[in-house]
């Protein structure tokens, strides 16, 4: 395989994108997501447009023995990995005290426990080889607290945190960690999550799934520590720094509790 990037929740929105960008730039494909029949067809779509080689793996990431069988059956498909991109993840909106604690259980699995435990599988072998590109997909949540979505904008800060410090353990060994913040984006998040009523997911000027993953790739590529797409989503990531954590909890709270619900939203 040519340089192989496995990338998680590539059926959809930026995984989806990322697929196509990496592809685009030669890379052999490991795509990793719950839903096949997107899967499927993206693998066609990408093996006909390029001279790529795509594989697909149907899998719930939130089973610590299916990661460990995802882990098995890549190692039997050629040299390790060049690439891991950490991209699965879903949010929920709901009030914490109220929520389902299976989909909390299921949110804490995927956006933090399979990211990290996919990155120690893979990342010895990248180490061995003296190269290597780890991304995980964080969020401009990652700099709030996220009232009405308290885990989901925490796990991404634990992303942020996680890949920060694997980026400074991973000096001098060629393998880089990047951590991609997007802001809201045109993608399936907002009818999944029912939140496109609230004001900062319902801007006809909201930049593509393509346009973010354009962006992490090349930051992925540079070997760039952590990259916030937008100049928004730059100026709101500073302006954290500035405002009382107390401010921004009621910010978001009054931003996301006019449209509070159960919805839920994978991908």
């Amino acid at each position: 395989m040519a340089k192989p990037i496995l990338i998680t929740g590539a059926s959809s929105g930026i995984g989806y994108e990322l697929a196509q960008v990496c592809a685009a730039h030669g890379h052999d494909l490991i795509l990793v997501a719950r839903r096949e029949e997107p899967m499927k067809a993206l693998k066609a779509q990408l093996e006909d447009a390029h001279p790529v080689q795509v594989l697909t793996y149907h899998a719930d990431l939130t089973c610590a023995a299916t990661r460990q069988q995802l882990f098995a059956w890549t190692q039997t498909q050629g040299q390790p990995l060049y690439g891991l991109i950490n991209n699965a993840g879903f949010g929920d909106l709901s009030e914490f005290a109220k929520a389902d604690w299976a989909k909390l259980d299921a949110m804490l699995q995927l956006n933090i426990v399979a990211l990290t435990h996919l990155s120690r599988l893979y990342l010895p072998g990248m180490i061995a080889q003296g190269q290597g590109r780890i991304m995980n997909v964080a969020s401009t949540a990652a700099f709030l607290p996220g009232t009405y979505m308290a885990i989901y904008y925490a796990s991404k800060a634990y992303v942020l945190s996680f890949t920060e410090a694997l980026a400074t353990e991973l000096k001098g060994t060629g393998v880089t960690a990047t951590t991609l913040c997007p802001g809201p984006t045109h993608s399936e998040f907002q009818d999944r999550a029912n939140v496109r009523d609230i004001a900062w997911f319902n801007d006809s000027k909201l930049p593509t799934a393509a346009a973010v993953a354009a962006f992490g790739y090349s930051a992925m590529e540079k070997g760039q520590r952590t990259v916030v797409h937008g100049t928004p989503n730059k100026v709101l990531a500073f302006a954290t720094r500035l405002l009382p954590r107390k401010q921004l909890a009621n910010i978001t709270g009054q931003m996301q509790g006019s449209t509070l619900n159960t919805a839920t939203t994978k991908t």
